[in-house]
């Protein structure tokens, strides 16, 4: 229960940015002194800093802007995402998350026959309109507006009702010891539910990601069954893709 408890506080800290001590009390029903326990946890995690009655989110975990992040490295972003779009088949059920580079999955899908797309992506979901073709299922959700995606229990739900042959992933940084990062918690619980129920796992990251870590991990990269890449890994992670029968795709 207090492990579940972190993460809820967590990610009350996503949607509403500052809680007293008085209102997490209330909330999870539980006296002063267990809030201040965990709120010493959070605080050793980085996650939370604490002010005079509560505690607020630690900036330096606060995801850039989505504006900022879709404007770097687009040439590359799109390189990615046709490589990824060439592992889509006709028929293919698939789930393209949120993200800069996977967005600019949707052009290169546009000869794909019988193709259902899920997503909780605002930009695939606008950009697949030019595409009367393309049978897109939306998630619903909380918008979150950092990612310009739909977040919350909602989409976990909604998620459960189908079987996805291929999921299209993105990270915030990846690494050998901690995997496959991401910024938020909330579109972590999401990555970590397509992991664990998609059959086939496909991660896409530009070079900037690499050996970078973020705020929770969602995923092992051993989990992965094709990471797509513009960089040449050293080889510290070929060895480790090799051994765990990991696919490597670059341009």
């Amino acid at each position: 229960m207090k492990a579940t408890r972190l993460n809820d506080i967590e990610n009350l800290l996503e949607e509403q940015n500052t809680l007293s001590i008085n209102h997490l009390c209330e909330i999870f029903n539980v006296s002063k002194n267990t809030i201040r326990r965990d709120i010493t946890e959070l605080e050793k995690r980085g996650t939370i800093k604490k002010v005079y009655g509560g505690i607020m989110r630690n900036q330096t975990n606060i995801p850039e802007p989505f504006a900022a992040r879709e404007i770097k490295n687009k040439t590359k972003k799109k390189q990615l995402a046709k490589l990824a779009a060439n592992l889509v088949d006709d028929n293919d059920i698939i789930y393209i998350d949120s993200g800069t580079t996977t967005m600019h999955m949707i052009p290169y899908l546009a000869e794909k026959k019988n193709l259902t797309i899920l997503t909780a992506n605002v930009y695939v979901i606008n950009e697949a309109f030019h595409y009367p073709q393309m049978n897109i299922i939306a998630t619903g959700g909380t918008l979150y507006r950092p990612s310009n995606a739909f977040v919350g229990a909602s989409v976990l739900q909604f998620l459960e009702g189908f079987n996805i042959s291929k999921c299209f992933l993105a990270a915030t940084g990846i690494s050998i010891e901690n995997g496959a990062t991401n910024a938020s918690p909330m579109e972590g619980d999401i990555k970590k539910y397509l992991t664990s129920n998609s059959k086939t796992k496909i991660l896409l990251v530009d070079s900037t990601k690499i050996d970078q870590v973020s705020l929770v991990t969602f995923a092992k990269l051993k989990d992965m069954d094709y990471i797509i890449s513009d960089n040449k890994f050293s080889s510290k992670y070929n060895d480790y893709f090799k051994h765990n029968n990991v696919h490597l795709v670059t341009p």
